[in-house]
């Protein structure tokens, strides 16, 4: 049977519930959210003379439900239009859409006699053949279908989504005994393309494979810490970024998520787990105890581990005191080892550094925690999971963590981690034990540029699961692919004939070194070896914008010829990607600001992962667009406009594109990219970032396959002296109204002389140049500026821009 998802419904409109809905529309999915009649009215409802037939009424639940989902930030929504696929409705009047439905998933309370009884209902009236899931995390998926047809059997299983839905990558999908096998390939496949989810298969087993083993850790870790007197401070700057866990640490992550949350999902699993070896470390020390107590439980009730405090110079962020019970402000943290573990380079050999410094204070607290909770994921194998690449993936998307358990273990050394857990007197699996009398050194292995991992349950190494469309530049680079290189890009061999044009600067911003790749790019694309380009990268962000301390520089050593160059020759690279006659793709992701978002646009085409943050915010430091931003939203948005209309009224295009650059908007997603105009509806949006380059590289091949010509050269609509003018009055009135400064509405008339193409007598039509030529004289006049110097030098010392 060939499965297809185009509407789904979702049961329970809770924070879950609510986002899962959201995340679905953002994939397109036509979805119906669905939650329970209340049996009363509110004072509200009352005053408005409603009753409990009112559909206002009846939709109470799901209508508080979901507006909260709209409302959340960061958004569960990647734009308003995929709001608009959501349909609320309750599970009495709207019941029968189940039968309509291709996917019904559920997420109300974890009770099971609840669940039960609803996929009763649901079972009398699905149509054969429609995927039913759970979301549970705690009930058995078993149990949830027991009584159920054969046919409902078949098609049910647990899918286990992390929260917020939109931006945590993991979906843990959980088949029972009756699950057909087709439909676990169909809904990881579907996971992964569609919702651009990192999936994973788990056993029917307490809380699968992500919160099981992270559970455990961090309650092995609280209990340490509180036992051995570590302060809040010492332990998050220790167990963050550092260890290849998020900025967040251990403690500020507890707030987060709720210092309830994470002492009753332990407390659960230690009901659920009576025969784990380690089930005492999941109950809470007593001063965690005591928070839940008096209700200090994190972000959501104003206190917890952390609390804010109004000081002398703003905010400040006071930590608990275990002895006190009480909040103090925060110490400073003296423990040398942090640094010492910085100047090792990556990850992995910060671990092996840190975990062999037994006598330090700091690497002591690493060693005692991160070893019993990679032997305890150990000795879950195969209990959760068979393979132990989907336990690394579940950790590492679960959790937003940089390597997984067998991984870190890896990079501690299989041998040197089993001598340094025996030391301890930590438990060693049984199977770690044997893999080492194998003689072998590691859980995963690469062989003939595969990768593998080793199976506890055959006792062999297996292949772990890859797509051709992930593609990695640092495999590439190794195995002798690398065509060009210098400090701040490289030209990488994709195979069949695509070229990638990477950068690898600090932040990926753009400099003279890349221009001068992005040069040799295109001379190489004239030989027939090259099909065409992709411009992408797999940093932790495509492109913040260009070296703006390489700017101050020469400003202020008076090199404004070399600046006036700079910008010809940044031009010059935009033109000769634009206008390539080869497809060249580029694959933005992450954060795409400034010149990111200006590389962006001049390709042939794009192609951008879904989770894109991308907008021209020049302004922010006091500048405009340097690099053919300005002119690619006239071409864009006024000059369509006014060709379709000759006659019609240009101010509102005008006032778009000058509040899109001069209010520095940002699209928080591909799709709000789209709306404000940064994307066009011939790029392609990807779900899966994983898949951005392999999607770009083929995107380039369907191109080229089609018989890919250049765009021809177009003329742009300058409005001139009439279009300024209106332009300039609206800067006026935001002065005016004391919403902008001075210098601000500086920037923005000379912003609006931009985009109007100059004080022309009168609107006319001109090419390109002329507006790349504005911005270079708009551009350096405000590089002369000393305000701008200011804002500049201000940034770079704040990590953010000035406003005055």
């Amino acid at each position: 049977m060939t499965y297809r998802i185009q509407r789904a419904v979702v049961i329970g409109s809770g924070t879950m519930g609510g986002g899962i809905a959201a995340h679905l529309a953002n994939a397109g999915v036509r979805t119906m959210l669905l939650d329970i009649v209340p049996n009363s009215l509110t004072p509200e409802e009352e005053a408005k003379g409603l009753s409990l037939q009112s559909k206002a009424v009846r939709n109470r639940v799901v209508q508080t439900g979901w507006d909260r989902v709209v409302k959340s930030s960061p958004a569960a929504l990647m734009n308003k239009k995929a709001g608009e696929l959501v349909q609320l409705g309750n599970l009495e009047d709207d019941f029968a859409v189940i039968s309509e439905a291709d996917w019904v998933i559920e997420v109300i309370v974890e009770k099971l006699e609840p669940k039960q009884q609803l996929m009763a209902r649901i079972d009398e009236i699905r149509k054969a053949g429609s995927i039913i899931s759970s979301n549970t995390s705690g009930i058995p998926i078993h149990k949830i279908a027991e009584g159920r047809s054969d046919d409902f059997k078949k098609h049910f299983l647990g899918t286990h989504f992390f929260n917020p839905p939109r931006y945590l990558k993991l979906l843990e999908v959980i088949p029972t005994p009756d699950t057909d096998p087709a439909i676990i390939d169909y809904i990881r496949s579907f996971g992964q393309e569609r919702l651009g989810k990192g999936v994973v298969i788990a056993k029917d087993t307490p809380n699968f494979i992500a919160n099981r083993i992270g559970t455990f850790g961090g309650a092995y870790a609280m209990k340490y810490i509180v036992d051995n007197g570590y302060t809040i401070e010492e332990v998050d700057a220790l167990t963050g970024t550092l260890i290849g866990n998020p900025k967040s640490g251990t403690f500020r992550l507890g707030d987060l998520v709720g210092i309830d949350v994470m002492v009753g999902v332990a407390h659960n699993l230690y009901n659920l787990v009576p025969d784990d070896e380690s089930r005492d470390a999941l109950l809470a020390p007593a001063p965690v105890q005591g928070l839940m107590e008096r209700g200090w439980l994190g972000q959501k009730s104003g206190q917890g581990f952390y609390k804010t405090v109004k000081g002398a110079n703003g905010k400040e962020f006071w930590v608990l005191d275990w002895e006190t019970g009480e909040h103090r402000a925060p110490r400073e943290v003296d423990l040398p080892i942090i640094k010492q573990a910085k100047k090792q380079g990556n990850l992995a050999a910060r671990l092996r550094f840190l975990v062999n410094q037994s006598q330090d204070r700091g690497s002591k607290l690493i060693a005692d925690t991160l070893l019993p909770s990679l032997a305890y994921a150990a000795r879950r194998v195969p209990e959760i999971s068979d393979h132990l690449y989907d336990v690394d993936n579940a950790l590492r998307w679960g959790f937003a963590k940089e390597m997984g358990p067998f991984e870190m273990w890896d990079a501690i050394g299989l041998a040197d981690g089993v001598k340094l857990m025996q030391e301890r007197d930590i438990q060693v699996a049984d199977w770690v034990l044997a893999l080492l009398e194998k003689g072998h050194t590691s859980f995963y292995q690469t062989v003939d540029g595969a990768k593998q991992a080793y199976s506890p349950v055959t006792g062999e190494y297996e292949a772990v699961p890859s797509s051709d469309l992930k593609l990695d530049l640092d495999e590439l680079r190794n195995a002798g692919k690398e065509v060009a290189r210098n400090d701040s890009a490289s030209l990488i061999d994709l195979g069949d004939g695509v070229l990638c044009f990477e950068f690898h600067s600090k932040m990926n911003a753009l400099d003279s070194e890349i221009t001068e790749m992005g040069f040799k790019a295109l001379e190489l694309l004239k030989d027939d070896r090259w099909t065409g380009m992709v411009v992408g990268n797999q940093g932790s962000d495509f492109c913040i914008g260009a070296n703006i301390f390489m700017l101050m520089m020469a400003a202020q050593n008076d090199q404004f010829d070399q600046l006036e160059q700079m910008l010809k020759t940044s031009h010059d690279l935009m033109q000769g990607m634009r206008f390539s006659p080869k497809p060249i793709v580029t694959a933005p992701f992450g954060r795409v600001l400034g010149g990111g978002a200006e590389v962006s646009m001049h390709g042939s085409r794009m192609c951008i992962a879904a989770e894109t943050y991308m907008g021209l915010v020049e302004v922010g430091v006091g500048l405009i667009p340097g690099a053919g931003g300005v002119k690619e939203f006239v071409r864009r948005v006024i000059s369509p406009a006014i060709k379709l209309a000759p006659e019609s009224d240009p101010t509102p295009y005008l006032q778009r594109v000058f509040e899109q650059i001069g209010m520095a908007k940002v699209g928080t997603s591909a799709f709000e990219a789209r709306d404000q105009g940064f994307v066009t509806e011939a790029d392609r949006i990807v779900m899966n970032s994983d898949e951005l380059l392999g999607r770009a590289k083929q995107f380039v091949l369907d191109l080229a396959a089609a018989g890919f010509t250049p765009p021809a050269r177009e003329k742009l609509y300058a409005a001139g002296r009439d279009g300024l003018a209106a332009m300039r009055v609206g800067v006026w009135m935001m002065q005016q109204g004391g919403y902008i400064s001075e210098y601000d509405a500086f920037i923005g008339n000379k912003l609006a002389y931009a985009i109007a193409g100059g004080d022309l007598s009168s609107p006319q039509w001109v090419d390109e140049e002329h507006f790349l030529a504005m911005e270079r004289e708009v551009f350096l006049a405000l590089c002369h500026e000393p305000k701008t110097m200011e804002r500049i030098m201000f940034m770079l010392q704040n990590n953010k821009p000035l406003r005055n």
